[in-house]
């Protein structure tokens, strides 16, 4: 398959899988599409067509990083003990477990807990429609819950930066350094957000007619700046997204502004580059059923915990809404496939207990809320 006709199909796939998922009531199903797509596609690839995407897939990456940040709205410090103290009940108690399934499917340890904190991880972009309108909380339980689930993705990326970066190998001063500026970083959007917000409103407000490219050019500009300076480009694209995450024009927040380019083409190609990594004979193989029997004993595990010792407010079925996960998973798995000394299967057991665990939430949620998703 050539170039051409690869992207051929995905841009037909880009205009008729997100109304699909509409159609089945489950909106969140796009991004998990598109890996499949490139399950499927990635033996007929020519090597040269698969480094293409995968290069261009670095792109998506970046730029669904940004969208990442720009999905927390950091609240002031002293808002968040109450969610801090639920989010360590929830995580620590799986933490054992996540770690042996890791181990039993034959991960080393710094890759397990990698897995770990991908597979803890909430996904607010998957989540969050269906939280809008969950039916029977109120006003302050709904609002916990949302402040959990961004607890959770902010726990997960910061975890997974410094797992990645001692992946690599760094001197253990240089993670110390690194981790330090993480929490600094998160510590200063919570506290200058405003500020900055008013600069970039009034910067997109001039680029009226122009705003896509303006956009586009401040994510990519400033992850060039940051790789100069030594800093990785998708992680300080996350950050920037911190920093605009209140950025509003005409009722508009930033991500409307990218979405003909990220949403609607770069992400997922994203997506179908990191299927095109996993050989289509790994779903016949020892890891997928590890990971499909690793995805049912969280899911129960979850299930358990929450009934009898971490309630969330809500039904018994609230405790959902904190497991797609997949965006996470599939940052996880990129990060070790970009590794050569990791082999890929840890990779394909991570993205298909991922998907195993988004997908049976995502079915499983009420009603009511997957119908809230779909508009």
């Amino acid at each position: 398959m050539t170039s051409i006709e690869l992207l051929v199909i995905l841009l037909l796939l880009v205009m008729a899988v997100p109304d699909m998922c509409a159609w089945l009531k489950r909106p969140a199903l796009v991004y998990p599409a598109f890996v499949c797509f490139g399950l499927f596609v990635g033996p007929m690839v020519r090597p040269e067509v698969a480094n293409m995407i995968r290069e261009a897939g670095e792109i998506g990456f970046v730029l669904l990083l940004f969208e990442v940040g720009l999905e927390i709205d950091l609240p002031a410090f002293r808002q968040l003990w109450q969610p801090w103290t639920y989010v360590l009940r929830w995580v620590l108690p799986q933490y054992p477990v996540l770690l042996a399934l890791a181990r039993f499917a034959g991960l080393p340890w710094l890759e397990s807990f990698i897995a770990a904190a991908a597979l803890s991880a909430c996904s607010l972009g998957m989540a969050h429609a269906a939280w809008k309108d969950y039916p029977g909380l109120d006003g302050h339980a709904r609002n916990f819950v949302l402040q959990v689930m961004v607890l959770l993705e902010v726990l997960a990326v910061v975890l997974l930066a410094v797992e990645t970066t001692i992946l690599g190998h760094a001197p253990t001063w240089l993670i110390v350094l690194k981790l330090t500026g993480m929490a600094l970083v998160i510590y200063t959007c919570s506290r200058i957000s405003v500020h900055v917000t008013k600069l970039l409103q009034y910067l997109l407000e001039r680029t009226t007619h122009w705003q896509l490219h303006f956009v586009t050019l401040l994510v990519l500009a400033s992850c060039a700046v940051g790789e100069r300076c030594g800093l990785s480009g998708p992680k300080t694209a996350f950050f920037l997204g911190l920093f605009a995450s209140r950025v509003r024009h005409d009722g508009r927040n930033l991500e409307d502004c990218l979405a003909p380019i990220s949403r609607r083409f770069m992400i997922p190609l994203f997506f179908t580059a990191l299927g095109t990594q996993v050989p289509l004979a790994a779903l016949l193989s020892r890891s997928a059923l590890l990971a499909v029997v690793a995805g049912a004993l969280i899911m129960a595990f979850r299930q358990v915990w929450h009934r009898r010792f971490a309630r969330l407010g809500g039904d018994e079925g609230i405790y959902l809404l904190l497991c797609p996960n997949f965006t996470m998973v599939a940052l996880a798995a990129s990060s070790l496939l970009a590794v050569p000394t990791v082999p890929p299967e840890f990779a394909t057991w991570l993205l298909l207990t991922g998907l195993m665990i988004t997908l049976v939430s995502l079915v499983a949620l009420p009603v009511k809320a997957v119908d809230a998703a779909a508009h």
